[in-house]
């Protein structure tokens, strides 16, 4: 799976947080990190992170999943 979609709630702070990231090719034999995050319901913030390999970019993704989950976000299937 290329795509992975968290979402962190807090009621009591009225904190309704989302964060997706895409593994996507490049034109150039390359891969790239595409990160998406900010309030649910309105567009976010993006970014792109770039890898020479597909293996890179996955693990760069699967390391952050990780510490996104450690802060309270949880996976959320589209």
């Amino acid at each position: 799976m290329n795509h992975l979609y968290l979402e962190r709630h807090d009621t009591e702070n009225n904190m309704h947080r989302f964060y997706q990231m895409f593994v996507t090719p490049g034109l150039f034999d390359d891969w790239s990190l595409i990160k998406e995050w900010g309030r649910v319901g309105s567009p976010g913030t993006v970014r792109k992170e770039w890898f020479d390999t597909q293996e890179e970019a996955i693990v760069a993704r699967n390391k952050l999943c990780t510490a996104k989950c450690k802060k309270g976000y949880h996976a959320i299937r589209i």
